[in-house]
């Protein structure tokens, strides 16, 4: 040993072959390969989620979804169908098939088949022959081939929003099982999307209705009147609701008096015109329910209700009532088109809140024109009272002077126009007091002046001269049913008697209303009697004065004519 120190043995290490490093590039290759893929993928995805998130408009949402769908999965069709209230397919959004094709195969589905199941099971559904699920519903006339399928739902808040389909991958394969977790994470963003689009689109709504009240309102206040002759101002009304409901049809129906019948009392859109002045009976229980409680009901067809015009079809329809202050003004009828889907919720909601604006409207027009009548009957009143007060008067002492000429004189010729200034007087205050007394009276009643006239012509038709008629006091203002029916029942027997049986020359007939007393005088000059004779009707008329607390007594003699007073007490 020379004392140095000897080297360590150096450990074997295996010798390294070009097969192993062959191995591991490949293997590094592959997964490289599938980290581009899942990157590509993801940014796919990420692409389609900001796609579907560009518009706030619900359908522009549902057909980006679509698009973007098709489009990341490669697929040739794709479509979104929204399921409805009834558990079918309110609506379907396709991509992939064009307007012309889609007109020749026809309606859209509504949910049967392998579409229908994914309905009722929510769950997402890959298919490698759509046409050999035993749920298959087959395909319509010119629709084109499908084979592969990937269905997943589309959920909104946790409720099933609809369905994502996608049909035909493109290099002829199936959907993978990486397509479906693709498709149901587009669907879980396309919910959200959906969501804010819902929200978005029933904020606008909503604005867009009180902005259709407010501007109701103002053009209600604004007019004064709303219900007038043409009817222009309801007729803009109805269109405003036909444009923010996206109706085809548009009615205000005003009651008409009648049972359970309205008035169209204003009319827009298709058709309106058949419409436009006519009166519609209501016997629906649905539309009478509406009037009764004020709660809107949506109807699936108008044509139950309403009869178009030749030519117009009627889809469902929105009633809504029109009542303010407990007082119902009327009905509001919105209808669509046929095909088109139900009312939103926020349509019938808001439609309520427009139609309240409608009948405030109209209740307030309501209390102008009452309170324009008052101050019109106000009105008359005064000059109805100055008229009797001042003129009548005035007349009545006129006619008194010159009846009083007659002392001075024995002329025949100043006599005979004594008579005749008298008579025109006197026919001068008849028409004042009738003046006055139309003045007084609102018109929907017949004036008892007017009534008795009418009944003492009548009964002196047959006479060959005419009998001499006084009124005097407010005889109008005689306006219980059974005292009116009563006194002209003793006018016409009274004269009945006198023509029949007086052989008179001159017959005269006082009314006068003093002090609450309601007097009748019928007096002529024809060959009276001593003894009534029984049958003549004076026991009718002593009748007709007790059951009334009034009295009755007849004055006559043979040669000396006869007087019949019957006077009752008058409210």
């Amino acid at each position: 040993m020379n004392g140095s120190i000897p080297e360590p043995e150096r450990a074997e290490r295996p010798p390294v072959t070009g097969i192993r490093i062959e191995d591991l590039l490949r293997d590094f290759l592959a997964r490289a390969g599938e980290l581009l893929h899942a990157q590509e993928h993801m940014r796919g995805l990420l692409e389609a989620v900001v796609a579907v998130a560009e518009d706030l408009s619900l359908e522009s949402v549902l057909e980006r979804v679509v698009k973007s769908a098709c489009r990341l999965l490669h697929a040739r069709y794709g479509a979104l169908g929204v399921i409805g209230e009834n558990k079918s397919l309110s609506h379907f959004v396709t991509v992939g098939i064009d307007g012309d094709l889609a007109r020749r195969i026809g309606p859209l589905p509504t949910g049967h088949g392998v579409l229908g199941l994914l309905i009722s099971e929510p769950a997402p559904l890959r298919l490698h022959d759509l046409r050999e699920h035993p749920k298959s519903y087959g395909f319509p006339a010119n629709h084109p081939p499908m084979k592969s399928f990937l269905g997943v739902p589309v959920r909104v808040r946790d409720v099933v929003f609809g369905n994502l389909y996608l049909t035909e991958k493109e290099d002829g394969g199936d959907f993978t099982s990486e397509d479906e977790d693709l498709a149901v994470a587009l669907a879980a963003a396309a919910g959200v999307a959906i969501e804010n689009a819902r929200l978005y689109q029933d904020a606008r709504r909503r604005a867009s209705w009180l902005e259709a009240c407010m501007d109701v309102t103002g053009r209600m206040l604004g007019d004064g009147q709303i219900a007038d002759s043409d009817n222009v101002g309801l007729d803009l009304i109805a269109d405003r609701a036909l444009r923010e409901s996206d109706s085809q049809l548009a009615l205000i129906l005003i009651p008409d008096g009648g049972v359970g019948s309205y008035g169209v009392a204003g009319a827009a859109g298709t058709g309106s015109a058949s419409f436009a002045g006519s009166i519609l009976p209501m016997d629906s229980p649905a539309i009478r329910s509406v009037a009764a409680t004020g709660t809107p009901a949506c109807l699936d067809d108008a044509g139950d209700i309403l009869s178009p015009a030749a030519g117009v079809s009627l889809g469902k329809l929105l009633a809504i009532d029109l009542s303010a202050h407990g007082a119902h003004h009327g009905l509001l009828f919105l209808v669509r088109g046929p095909g088109t889907g139900p009312f939103a919720k926020t349509d019938v909601e808001m439609g309520a809140v427009f139609g309240s604006h409608v009948a405030l409207g109209l209740e307030l027009d309501r209390i102008h024109r009452l309170r324009e009548q008052l101050l019109v009957f106000s009105d008359r009143d005064r000059i109805a009272r100055d008229l009797h007060d001042l003129v009548i008067q005035r007349l009545f002492a006129a006619g008194l002077s010159i009846q009083s000429l007659r002392r001075f004189t024995t002329g025949e010729p100043a006599l005979n126009r004594i008579d005749a200034v008298t008579a025109e007087l006197d026919e001068t205050i008849r028409d004042l007091r009738n003046t006055i007394y139309s003045l007084r009276s609102s018109g929907e009643q017949e004036l008892l002046s007017s009534r008795i006239l009418q009944t003492v012509r009548t009964a002196t038709r047959s006479l060959p001269f005419a009998p001499r008629l006084t009124l005097n006091g407010e005889v109008d203002s005689v306006l219980d049913d059974e005292t009116v029916s009563n006194a002209l029942a003793v006018i016409s027997e009274g004269l009945s008697n006198a023509v029949r049986h007086s052989d008179a020359q001159a017959i005269s007939v006082s009314v006068s209303v003093e002090d609450g007393i309601l007097t009748l005088v019928i007096d002529d000059d024809g060959r009276g009697f001593r003894d009534a004779v029984p049958g003549n009707g004076l026991a009718n008329m002593e009748q007709r004065a007790s059951e009334l607390c009034g009295s009755f007594e007849v004055t006559s003699a043979p040669t000396k004519g006869t007087t019949v007073l019957w006077s009752v007490p008058v409210h």
